[in-house]
């Protein structure tokens, strides 16, 4: 019996090895749209969406996220780039070539007969040992490692739209990763990160404290507020409604008068409590009504309404102060403490600083930018830049870069492989060439002749020089930890693990059902 007449009209069947040639085919071109973005020398992309919008970036994820991919398995791939960023930051265009090439090359085995469940055994062992081998090669480093810590985040920025600023954005990104760190608890959502378009990316600069996005309520309340004494109030400041409808009846003038005299002593009230707690400030994250804004003003209390819950959050951990919900439970101990309050028009928008905090452990990183273009692509290259250094201190372990942590992989894998028999030494095999894919870019994006590169890479690996590396600039064989090419070990791990994760799981799949009409699988189009 055909088995389309088990599926409603319309549906589409691939099955056997078109499913999994469909599937390993829409990986690569998903590998291939980023591939020139890789390294120093990558090139960037221009993304424009429905609306016109543009985006010009080399940031993988960024790239993946904006293509409006329809392929299934294609998804899938982008799914690898966004498990990248969660959990390091950075590396996301790594993850997305390897899981292209791993697949590129277990296409290559499934021709030669090898059994998918066989392909896909080999590369978990593949990564097993390549993780083992990762470990044996890293180097340790201490928290208090400054120069490695900023050349983490050059490696991490270089060849991105931050390239010219970077060594003072590297010193600001390490100095606020410091800040922030709890024991041994990077979170990296305590740093925020505010674009402004208008100045020179070298006019950026670290806060020691929250920027938020939101004016003081009212002109008359002071601009600058020195020596601030902060309430972070969870309630609105107005007169509460009542939950049941109701009904006043006014016969004349002076009813009226008397009903707005209460509602004006209830505010009254309400400020008098703020006023007695000692705070001079007021971060409200509802509303501020109109006649208590004007109370808070003549009392110069600086106040913001409406504010973000994350900005909350981040104001609390910054100036120590403690979310209040009901502002009779408001106390002098509740209080945060910052150096100054201030509000200044950035970038044609009025802004609030609260800075010069006392350890605090929340940050702001004001990233500048001559259009709002460049101010996108800095901020993306800082960001990968606070994960990598995030990672870094998290395990305390990091490798030299380059394609040189790829190359000693690749290395001690082919020699792990002729131990091995039958299927199993293949599959180590195409894993190990798999790994080279990394320096091949490189190379190739650099415009060099990558033959001979990897060639002379794997000459100096086998004479013992892990660190050996590409310098994509010169085109040279170079020491990459010499050179400052560093990045965590955490980058490359995650970028090896999922990569390998997602090109198992499609070739476990040897069926294909598509139930929309217009979804064809013979389409090889990823979008």
């Amino acid at each position: 019996m055909n088995n389309k007449s088990i599926m409603k009209e319309g549906s589409e069947r691939a099955s056997g090895k078109n499913a999994q040639k469909m599937n390993i085919i829409a990986a690569q071109q998903v590998a291939e749209a980023v591939r020139s973005t890789l390294g120093p020398k990558g090139m960037d992309k221009m993304l424009v969406d429905s609306y016109g919008e543009i985006i010009v970036t080399n940031d993988g994820v960024t790239i993946l996220r904006e293509m409006a991919i329809e392929h299934p398995s294609a998804k899938m791939i982008v799914e690898v780039a966004k498990t990248q960023e969660t959990e390091v930051g950075d590396g996301t265009t790594t993850a997305v070539i390897l899981a292209g090439e791993l697949l590129k090359n277990a296409g290559e085995l499934l021709d030669k007969k090898i059994h998918p469940t066989t392909i896909i055994k080999g590369y978990r062992l593949s990564v097993k040992k390549s993780d083992i081998i990762l470990k044996n090669i890293a180097e340790k480093i201490k928290d208090n490692d400054n120069k490695i810590l900023e050349e983490i985040a050059i490696t991490a920025m270089t060849g991105k739209g931050a390239e010219l600023a970077k060594e003072k954005l590297a010193k600001m990104a390490v100095h606020a990763v410091r800040k922030i760190k709890e024991e041994n608890i990077v979170d990296t959502e305590n740093i925020k990160i505010e674009k402004i378009a208008g100045e020179k990316v070298e006019n950026s600069e670290l806060i020691k404290g929250i920027v938020i996005d939101k004016e003081r309520v009212n002109v008359s309340m002071p601009k600058i507020v020195k020596n601030a004494k902060i309430a972070l109030i969870n309630s609105s400041i107005e007169v509460k409604t009542t939950e049941i409808e109701a009904k006043i009846q006014i016969t004349n003038p002076k009813q009226m008068q008397a009903f707005i005299d209460q509602e004006e002593g209830m505010l009254l009230d309400i400020i008098s409590k703020i006023k007695k707690s000692g705070a001079n400030v007021v971060f409200c994250q509802k509303g501020i009504d109109d006649i208590a804004h004007h109370f808070l003003a003549k009392e110069k209390i600086y106040g913001c309404r409406r504010v973000k819950q994350s900005d909350m959050r981040k104001l609390a951990k910054a100036t120590n102060a403690k979310i209040i919900n009901n502002i009779n439970d408001l106390k002098k101990k509740d209080l945060g403490n910052a150096g100054i309050v201030e509000e200044k028009k950035i970038g044609g928008e009025y802004m609030t600083f609260v800075n010069k905090c006392e350890n605090p452990k929340a940050v702001t990183l004001l990233i500048r930018g001559g259009t709002e273009h460049i101010a996108d692509e800095v901020k993306r290259a800082v960001e990968d830049a606070i994960g990598d250094i995030g990672a870094a201190l998290q395990n305390h372990l990091v490798v030299g870069g380059a394609g040189a942590s790829e190359i000693e992989i690749s290395r001690n894998l082919k020699h792990f492989a002729l131990s091995l028999s039958g299927g199993e030494r293949g599959v180590v095999m195409a894993f190990a060439n798999a790994m080279e894919i990394i320096p091949q870019t490189l190379a190739e994006n650099a415009g060099l002749d990558y033959i001979k590169t990897l060639s002379k890479l794997r000459k100096k690996h086998n004479q013992g020089e892990k660190w050996a590396g590409i310098d994509v600039f010169t085109g040279q064989i170079v020491d990459s930890w010499e050179k400052g090419v560093i990045e965590p070990l955490k980058i490359k791990t995650q970028a090896i693990n999922s990569a390998t994760e997602v090109a198992n799981m499609i070739l476990r799949i040897d069926d294909i059902l598509l139930s929309g009409p217009n979804k064809k699988p013979q389409n090889m189009n990823i979008m």
